[in-house]
């Protein structure tokens, strides 16, 4: 668990520094004394700064995630380190997973990671009072795939503008959609939009017709 050992001319000017530095309440940690502080004779010889140790407490979820994926990554024959920290500003806790194997964990275009997101993401919001975001990365395989993703979608656009005919991308989960989506957004001769119902719910990307008044809007929410 996450500590932080601080000095302060009072035990509680220490305490403080170290909540500071954790950006936590106090009912949040735990707290050692190393030393009290000591100001000497009078005040003058053989001064002592009081030094603490503050340790974060493990979250309810937190240590529910930790339980969880532990269960599950070890039936799947894995035996990874979990780095899990909480972000209390952005209400999401980040999970990184590093070991051996771990294609296995992120099985075919990231389907078996984002399955375990998902189940993490239930099991961690029921000792939540309000939602959090759970995001389990491995290999820094997601920005890996945000970045192809881009990647491709500006391809896709090319054609589209070379060829003067829509394209109809694979099915994608709503997240992915929405990289693409994001991508093309302020794209100059192309709009994106989606058809179809999960999971077969796909990205279209279509040349934009400017003699159409009508034509499609940039995407919103709705059509992830």
């Amino acid at each position: 668990m996450k500590y932080v050992e601080k000095t302060g001319k009072s035990v509680d000017e220490a305490v403080n520094a170290a909540l500071a530095e954790l950006n936590a309440k106090l009912e949040d940690v735990v707290i050692d004394v190393i030393e009290e502080a000591n100001k000497g004779i009078f005040s003058i010889f053989g001064v002592r700064e009081a030094k603490v140790r503050v340790t974060l407490k493990e979250r309810e979820s937190v240590r529910a995630i930790r339980e969880f994926l532990q269960g599950l990554l070890s039936r799947m024959g894995l035996d990874p380190a979990l780095d899990i920290s909480y972000d209390d500003e952005d209400k999401k806790i980040t999970v990184l997973v590093s070991g051996e194997n771990m294609g296995a964990l992120i099985g075919r275009r990231g389907d078996t990671l984002d399955a375990v997101q998902y189940l993490t993401s239930i099991i961690a919001n029921k000792y939540e009072d309000e939602y959090i975001r759970v995001i389990i990365d491995t290999e820094n395989y997601r920005q890996k795939r945000e970045k192809a993703l881009v990647a491709f979608a500006f391809k896709q656009a090319a054609k589209v503008v070379k060829y003067k005919k829509n394209i109809m991308l694979e099915p994608m989960n709503p997240h992915e959609r929405k990289i693409i989506h994001s991508a093309l957004q302020n794209h100059d001769y192309v709009t994106t939009y989606s058809l179809g119902q999960d999971p077969n719910r796909k990205v279209v990307i279509a040349l934009k017709d400017r003699k159409d008044q009508r034509r499609r809007k940039p995407y919103s929410k709705r059509e992830r």
